[in-house]
């Protein structure tokens, strides 16, 4: 097969893991650095350029978009998806896992767990907003942060406004700011289960370092091997499938009424492989082999 893999380059760990385990099966991998693609468009003929050259059809793409890249990325992965090739991660799908609050909505709607949040653009509701939180601390997040950052502890009524003021007034783009409820039982402390075709392929545990409430291993988190529940395990699947991701890392939290979510990631890490000794890239390429070999041999029936 011919792969693709859409990323900023061989630096990036995960990258190269994909490309080791791809050549290891003997596929033809070639890793396309999505921000220096440009697109033409006019009737009847779009076309992604690469290099200066029109980009090839490739059997699978692997989008790799890095968050600050989201719009441009997930453009250059839809029009791949609009020229035939099977993309592991749709544009879509990466669209919505980025967005804090849609995401939010969506696993609400159907029936995923999260922590209570809450949305405004007004810091005189202040007393109203906590009130539906149950009161301080509370968690102030932009809806566009990723890695743990972009997201605030407030743990006094003063704090919580004087953080929202200073949100609205840098927020030049408009970005939706979310407050959600603090769970004191497992702060500092979440869990990262990696979703591949509707199974949880590797899971792990991180842990801060110091009294940050964050755990993010880009924070310095500590990560450890854990065993799900059943319950966990078909929690994290089912925030995958509603985002219609086919790859995700999703992040939970243990709380007295189960397991909450967090957040689902629609380009997750591969530091999971080196703390659980679980060959994720292997899974994801397996993965691809099945689904883009089923869905190429469909659209070759159907022409």
């Amino acid at each position: 097969m011919k792969i693709a893999i859409l990323s900023n380059g061989n630096a990036n760990y995960s990258t190269r893991r994909l490309v080791e385990e791809a050549e290891k099966r003997g596929h033809d991998v070639r890793v396309i650095k999505y921000k220096n693609c440009y697109i033409s468009i006019e009737q009847g003929k779009n076309q992604v350029f690469y290099k200066g050259k029109p980009l090839e059809h490739f059997d699978a793409v692997i989008p790799r978009i890095a968050s600050n890249m989201t719009q441009y990325g997930t453009m250059i992965v839809r029009q791949l998806e609009m020229q035939g090739d099977y993309c592991l991660s749709k544009s879509l799908a990466i669209s919505r896992a980025r967005n804090k609050l849609r995401s939010t909505q969506l696993l609400a709607k159907y029936g995923v767990d999260i922590p209570k949040t809450v949305v405004s653009r007004n810091t005189a509701d202040i007393d109203d907003l906590l009130d539906q939180l149950d009161g301080c601390p509370v968690i102030i997040k932009l809806a566009s942060g990723t890695h743990g950052n972009g997201v605030v502890l407030a743990e006094t009524k003063k704090a919580a406004k004087s953080v929202l003021q200073a949100f609205y007034l840098t927020n030049d783009n408009g970005t939706n700011i979310l407050l959600q409820e603090f769970i004191k039982e497992s702060a500092g402390t979440d869990i990262r289960a990696f979703v591949v075709g509707g199974r949880v392929v590797a899971s792990m545990q991180r842990q801060s370092l110091d009294d940050d409430f964050r755990s993010n291993l880009h924070k310095g988190g500590n990560g450890k091997i854990i065993k799900l529940t059943p319950e966990e395990e078909k929690v994290a699947v089912k925030a995958a499938k509603v985002m219609g991701l086919s790859v995700a890392g999703v992040d939970l939290m243990r709380s007295s009424r189960g397991p909450l979510v967090l957040e689902v990631n629609a380009s997750p890490g591969f530091g999971i492989e080196k703390i659980t000794g679980r060959n994720v890239a292997s899974k994801m390429i397996e993965y691809v082999e099945r689904n883009a070999k089923r869905t190429n041999h469909r659209d070759r029936i159907g022409a």
